[in-house]
């Protein structure tokens, strides 16, 4: 792979990405599989400025592992130095860079259920820290392509040297890394999402509605002072950074307990190491009362009991089907990709940003107005090349917003 390239994106993911300040800690997690790149990643964050940098490995089949051998009730034990670990983000609030490389099959075969208990229990625990730091910090999620997943994505491609190759061309076009100059060509892209946001939020929606030959027919409320967000986020603090490198979505986080009706997933969804196929997903009273899948149903029926709030809406993003992403003509089984390929749902925790003047709000007072909580954030896809949306002004006026799984504003 071209060094000169990767050296580019490593400096995107410094200056846009997390975008660290001078003096920053920031904090790296990362799998195996990429070491040298990594090793660019934290070179360009000190050159941008960092004070500190630590990286932190992960390795699925260590995972494995424990699931196997160690018991449930010492996996759920959090111990004494994971809550001071946790005390420290809090009070530091250093950036975050999550580079994801895991294999879509990784944890096949792992008992799931043990795995959803020890989840669901630590959750409980670390979710009063991760709520105390929301919106205070800078963070992004971005890939690199390991063996096992380039050769998921590319099954004819013999050897594994030359799909990792392949699927390293292919992270980078569709991260807009692949040019002389990816941080400028980042700031005009966001400047594209914000002036589309702009026009959104003017229309000021009270719902959308979905409607596909699939036989997704669907409706969703808006919450009253929500926004549409895209591109670059700033933290509290005023700190701009960019969440998702890639990302082509426009988004907001709808009114908690208001959708009717059933959706289709349009592309596989990688969950918890394992991917499930086929799927629908039927809402009534704004909760989820149905879900069938082709490949582990068991799954999204364990996804959707985790807590309350992950039967209910946590995000409606729109992105048109003749996408850079999906132009590509590949499944990525990552959704990081997959879900910048064309519109998704989420199910699960909403977005505190998608709310005016949430800044000034308290946690509490924030959920009152419809932002939904809980646990997870789980995104699938359901654009379609004929997927059309409308949208609903308070004034009751109709706004085609989506034809034929494109945008027509």
């Amino acid at each position: 792979m071209n060094k000169i390239q990767l050296r580019r994106y490593a400096k995107l993911l410094a200056r846009t990405g997390v975008n660290v300040k001078k003096g920053q800690w920031v904090m790296v997690t990362a799998e195996l599989d990429q070491p040298e790149f990594v090793e660019m990643v934290v070179e360009e964050l000190y050159r941008a400025g960092a004070g500190k940098v630590t990286v932190e490995w992960s390795h699925q089949p260590l995972t494995k592992l424990h699931y196997k051998y160690m018991q449930e009730e010492t996996l759920k034990k959090i111990e004494k130095w994971e809550l001071e670990k946790l005390e420290l983000r809090k009070k530091e609030l250093p950036a975050m860079l999550y580079i994801e490389s895991e294999d879509p099959d990784g944890l096949k075969g792992m008992d799931q259920e043990k795995f959803t208990a020890v989840r669901s229990s630590r959750t409980k625990v670390t979710k009063p820290y991760r709520d105390a730091m929301e919106n205070k910090y800078q963070w992004c999620i971005a890939a690199v392509p390991s063996e096992a997943w380039a050769k998921k994505v590319f099954p004819d491609l013999r050897y594994g040297n030359t799909a990792v190759n392949k699927l390293w061309d292919c992270i980078l076009a569709a991260s807009r890394a692949d040019g002389a100059d990816p941080v400028r060509d980042w700031l005009r892209h966001n400047d594209e999402l914000a002036s589309r946001c702009d026009y959104l939020n003017r229309l000021k929606l009270v719902s959308l509605e979905y409607k596909s030959s699939n036989g997704t027919d669907f409706k969703v409320g808006l919450i009253d002072g929500g926004k549409f967000c895209g591109g670059s986020e700033e933290t509290i603090d005023g700190n701009v950074f960019n969440p998702n490198i890639p990302s082509e979505e426009i988004f907001i986080s709808p009114k908690a307990g208001e959708a009717e009706g059933i959706v289709y997933a349009t592309k596989p969804l990688s969950y918890q190491g394992e991917i499930i196929e086929d799927f629908s997903v039927r809402f009534e009273g704004g909760k989820v009362v149905e879900v069938k899948a082709k490949t582990n149903q068991h799954l999204l029926e364990k996804m959707i009991s985790m807590d309350e709030g992950a039967k209910m809406l946590g995000e409606c993003a729109l992105i048109p089907y003749d996408s850079p992403i999906n132009n590509q003509g590949i499944l990525y089984y990552n959704t990081l990709f997959d879900e910048n390929a064309s519109c998704h749902l989420a199910l699960g925790r909403g977005f505190n940003e998608c709310l005016r003047g949430y800044e000034s709000m308290t946690l509490e007072e924030i959920k009152a107005k419809g932002i939904n909580d809980s646990m997870i954030h789980v995104d699938f896809m359901i654009g379609s090349q004929d997927l059309e949306i409308v949208g609903v002004t308070a004034r009751g006026e109709r706004v085609q917003i989506f034809k034929d799984g494109n945008w027509c504003i």
